[in-house]
Order: C-alpha cells, then sequence, then structure tokens
C-alpha cells in the first residue's frame, strides 16, 4: 500500500496582468492558507517521504511554508513537468518514483490534480486552491500506478474547514 497526498496550490494572486502565469505569487489567502496545510499534515501525522512540487512560483511557494509549519526536513523535489500537467503526464511520473517511498506530496495545479484524483479513484472531487486529498494506493511499487490500481480517497481537507 503506498499513500498519495495531492495538494493543490495554495490561492495565487492574478493583481498584475503583466506577470507570467508560471511566475504568480502566492495572494494573502494563499499565504495564510499553505502553512494551515502544513499543520494539517503535522497534526494528523502524515508526514511523506517525499515532497515533490511543480516549479510555478505558487507551488514552490506553497512547498515552502508547509515545509516550515509541518516541520518536514525530508527529500524535496521542484519538477518543471508538472506544470500544467494532465493525470497521464502525473501517472507517468509518479511511476518513476523510487519504491522505498511510502508516503508521496506532490504540490501542483488543476485540472491535473483532479483528472488524477478522479482517475485512481474513479469519482470526480473538486479541490479549491490548497485543498488536500488522501489517496490510498493498492500497489507494492510506484511503477504500478499507471496501470489505474485500486485507490480510495481516505480524506480531503479543505483549508476553509480548518481553524486558523
Amino acid at each position: 500500500m503506498k499513500t498519495l497526498l495531492l495538494l493543490r496550490h495554495a490561492k495565487s494572486s492574478h493583481k498584475d496582468s503583466n506577470v507570467d502565469d508560471h511566475e504568480r505569487p502566492l495572494n494573502k489567502r494563499g499565504k495564510k492558507d499553505a502553512p494551515k496545510m502544513g499543520r494539517l499534515l503535522k497534526n494528523e501525522n502524515l508526514p511523506p517521504d517525499l515532497l515533490i512540487a511543480s516549479t510555478a512560483r505558487r507551488c514552490r511557494k506553497t512547498a515552502e511554508r508547509v515545509i516550515a509549519a509541518s516541520g518536514y526536513r525530508g527529500q524535496t523535489r521542484f519538477c518543471g513537468e508538472l506544470y500544467e500537467a494532465h493525470a497521464s503526464a502525473l501517472l507517468e511520473f509518479l511511476s518513476g518514483i523510487d519504491d522505498g517511498t511510502s508516503r508521496v506530496l506532490l504540490i501542483g495545479h488543476n485540472p491535473g490534480l483532479e483528472e488524477l484524483l478522479e482517475s485512481l479513484t474513479g469519482t470526480y472531487t473538486p479541490l479549491s486552491t490548497a485543498a488536500l486529498a488522501q489517496v490510498d494506493v493498492e500497489i507494492d511499487t510506484w511503477g504500478a500506478i499507471a496501470k489505474k490500481p485500486r485507490a480510495t480517497l481516505a480524506k480531503i481537507w479543505q483549508p476553509g474547514e480548518l481553524e486558523d
């Protein structure tokens, strides 16, 4: 059994239309919600073995705030191929993870994360900004995830439902 934690990046700013999409920063709410989700990981005893995030600025900043609030000290990877990736590309990416890794936190974007969640669980589940989904995947090796194994949405947390 492997655990996949899917975290949509925290709310980003659309204030400056001259800023490239890849470089959009977090807005005020995003800066508040990201550490909230980091504290959640700590409080729920869900530390990942590996944290992987898109190179988009809003994902990098979400990751930094989650790491700081959770006390995570494991390996962190920022990967350009996760930017605007759809479910098939995410599955392919995940299939290359070392099998010694039991729990992965993937910080990325919609629609790819929602597509991935639906692909694994068979049910469409919306992910608002900074929402965290825990997916238990019935595999022994990450390579098997590309075959769309049985998976269960164990829990989903929305930042607006959590205390500050």
